[in-house]
């Protein structure tokens, strides 16, 4: 290293501690110092320390858990850097700086090329991994502005388009991620990833444009939402996967995955094939997603492929659902009656929740729907959509944020196509009466089915519901 740098890494050293008192789990203090001192260029000296690299994850959804569990998997076989829930490029820094290992696990957010700068991430960390798990259009404000999607995918293009090494692991269901990844398949090992089995099919899914033409995609098979398999009259369709889901069996208190693996290691510079059967808690659709782009990074990557299914199977089948944030989507039996509830504040969450209580529900339900808020119209029409999907026999409308004159357009749109709906127009201010009357509303249900989610105070809301529901 040049002094220069010698002397930053110090002064991060030292300055480190005290990135304690900050927030969230990828501490950056230390790498703010260090780039004061070197510059934003002296991290790839840093970078150079990793016997093996650096993996970044990315993607609109998916990032922290499966970061999360790529940690766990990983760090089983090899010592590891790595930082997540701070998508800065000084918490790669500082997990530079202050931990040891010869791979980094990095989770990064990019809502931009601005505050992004994924070329320059690219550049700097220069990355033997990018991790892609999918992209749609929920994550584009940034700053209070609306950054245009064209924009927002070319930002997340810009962190692999630089590799000349390495592997790209990508979800090949995803035509927009795959689409990165048949673009690099000529300077780098791509491993796609997906699910093939009739097991799951969504409820609604909905074609998007082929990101390569922009007609229209012709889909046999929806998954989630855009993800499936798709074709398109220029050429561009889902690639051959090189890890899937082939089989699902579901039970009210876990669930059976199989995956079939054969894809290209690069620390032992082979293709490796595995057969694995792991059983997880009923932890919903999307962390299928999180389950396959774990596993596919962690088979692409460790030392050890020996370990890969045993370790697979250790992590899995002893998963404690600490790795899923509070409010996660529950189905609750409440002497007799099935309750299913949490977080939706997206259509992606909602129609998750949706396809997971499906699962259970053979008898008319009911529809508990907290609204979200001002300027969040398309939020509603992705929740409406849902909700019609579903065919509920009755629906109740309370205001999940802080508008009840917001709450109560959304319901007289409800009302067109379900007449009997009712409204109960509680404050967000008196967040305790609301979670009250929510929890009485679902008790005192007429119906053996109620599905209450949508919007909310965040995680914190749901989590009491919930220990309100379980305990009483």
């Amino acid at each position: 290293m040049s002094f220069k740098v010698s002397v930053a890494k110090l002064v991060a050293k030292v300055g480190g501690p005290f990135s304690k008192f900050g927030s969230g789990s990828g501490k950056s203090f230390a790498g703010i110092l260090f780039t004061k001192i070197a510059g934003i260029d002296a991290i790839s000296e840093l970078s150079k320390q990793l016997g093996i690299g650096s993996i970044i994850l990315t993607g609109t959804n998916g990032k922290t858990t499966t970061t999360t569990l790529l940690i766990k998997l990983l760090s089983t076989d090899v010592p590891i850097r790595s930082s997540f829930e701070s998508n800065t490029i000084n918490a790669i820094a500082s997990a530079f700086i202050q931990q040891k290992g010869d791979i980094g696990v990095f989770e990064y957010g990019i809502r931009n090329i601005k505050y992004g700068i994924p070329d320059t991430v690219q550049r700097v960390v220069d990355p033997v991994g990018v991790v892609y798990t999918t992209i749609s259009q929920e994550h584009t404000q940034v700053a209070g502005v609306k950054n245009p999607f064209e924009d927002y995918y070319k930002a997340k293009r810009l962190l692999s388009q630089g590799m000349k090494r390495g592997v790209i692991i990508t979800n090949g269901d995803d035509p927009r991620t795959a689409l990165l990844g048949i673009d690099k398949e000529k300077d780098v090992h791509v491993n796609y990833y997906g699910i093939e089995t009739d097991g799951i099919e969504d409820i609604n899914g909905e074609a998007v444009n082929c990101p390569k033409c922009g007609e229209t995609l012709t889909y046999s098979k929806y998954y989630l939402n855009h993800r499936g398999i798709y074709s398109c009259s220029c050429g561009f369709k889902r690639p051959d996967l090189n890890v899937k889901l082939t089989d699902i069996e579901f039970a009210p208190d876990s669930w059976k995955l199989t995956i079939e693996g054969d894809l290209f290691n690069y620390t032992v510079s082979k293709n490796i094939n595995f057969n694995i059967d792991i059983t997880v808690p009923p932890y919903g659709f999307h962390n299928i997603y999180n389950t396959l782009a774990s596993i596919t990074t962690y088979a692409s990557f460790t030392p050890k492929v020996e370990n890969i299914e045993s370790t697979v199977k250790k992590v899995f089948n002893n998963l404690d659902m600490s790795f899923i944030p509070p409010g996660r989507f529950e189905v609750v039996d409440i002497g007799g009656k099935f309750v299913g509830l949490g977080q939706g504040d997206n259509g992606d969450a909602l129609k998750i929740n949706a396809m997971f209580m499906n699962q259970f529900v053979d008898a008319p339900l009911e529809f508990i729907y907290t609204t979200p808020d001002v300027d969040e119209e398309e939020i509603f029409e992705d929740h409406y959509k849902v909700i019609k999907s579903m065919n509920p026999e009755h629906v109740i409308v309370v205001p999940g944020r802080h508008s009840i004159e917001k709450a109560e357009e959304y319901y007289n749109i409800i009302k067109q196509d379900f007449p009997d709906a009712e409204f109960y127009p509680l404050s967000y201010e008196e967040m305790d009466v609301r979670i009250e009357k929510l929890n009485e509303l679902a008790r005192n249900s007429d119906y053996k089915y109620v599905i209450m989610t949508g919007c909310g105070e965040e995680q914190a809301m749901w989590e009491e519901i919930k220990k309100k529901m379980i305990n009483r």
